[in-house]
């Protein structure tokens, strides 16, 4: 059974078999298993909470798979808000845009208990290549946003030397063609080159979400008394990208350089 707010989107797995869901509670009262994953914190607690969220209408021996890019306090305070009612939480964040996805091969890190993460990992297969359990609640989605730090300040230097060789007097096409093809570039980079190249950039990893990334790694950054001078400079330009108010990807940071350059 599947559910969205955008009742296009899950018409899409509908038109595929799945059983269409009239609410959130009648999704919660009917499944076993209750995957979730949706833009941020205040979506996360208007799924879950309230006389209509899941956690109040889920049925009795019911688990859920709460696969946002959250803060890692959001992912515990669900999943001590599941432990009262008896209902097992995991956070186990995505790592993967949209072709991953399609394909079923994303990369997945848990966090919560370890027995209701081995339970879970029955189902990753029909999502995922590879999975990792990394600790206690909020470890997942801890682990995930080291994962978009190094994803977002990777593009935005990927971006400056793309703007440096070209203004070093080197073939643009080439240019992107070649560091495609050298062990510097990162497989989660390295589709973006050939998209960039065509001026494509059509949101896989919409520049608004890596945005509220930066914020949440950032935040939690200053928390902790961790210097990151390279991800607050990424940050700023992500932001002046997602300023611009398009639906792009992420990568549009290469266009930014390119054209300030």
């Amino acid at each position: 059974m599947v559910y969205d707010h955008d009742r296009a989107k899950a018409d899409e797995l509908v038109s595929q078999g799945a059983e269409l869901g009239t609410s959130l509670a009648a999704l919660a009262a009917h499944a076993d298993v209750i995957f979730s994953s949706v833009p941020d914190a205040a979506a996360v607690r208007s799924v879950y909470f309230g006389t209509y969220g899941v956690l109040y209408n889920a049925k009795p021996g019911a688990r859920i798979v709460e696969m946002s890019t959250v803060a890692p306090e959001t992912a515990l305070h669900l999943f001590r808000a599941g432990r009262e009612r008896g209902i097992p939480v995991l956070d186990v964040a995505i790592s993967g845009s949209t072709p991953a996805a399609e394909s079923g091969s994303l990369t997945l890190f848990g966090g919560g208990d370890r027995e209701a993460f081995d339970i879970a990992a029955r189902l990753f297969p029909a999502i995922a290549r590879q999975w990792f359990y990394m600790g206690p609640s909020g470890s997942g989605t801890a682990m995930k946003l080291v994962v978009n730090a190094l994803l977002g300040v990777g593009m935005q230097a990927i971006a400056e030397v793309l703007a440096l060789g070209v203004q070093l007097g080197l073939p643009r096409d080439l240019l992107f063609d070649t560091l495609g093809k050298t062990s510097v570039i990162a497989p989660a980079h390295l589709g973006k080159l050939t998209t960039a190249k065509q001026n494509d950039y059509t949101p896989q990893f919409p520049v608004r979400l890596m945005q509220k990334d930066f914020r949440l790694i950032l935040s939690k950054a200053v928390e902790l008394g961790v210097p990151m001078p390279a991800t607050v400079a990424a940050a700023g330009n992500n932001a002046t990208e997602a300023a611009r108010g398009d639906e792009e990807d992420f990568s549009a940071v290469i266009r930014l350089m390119e054209q300030a350059a």
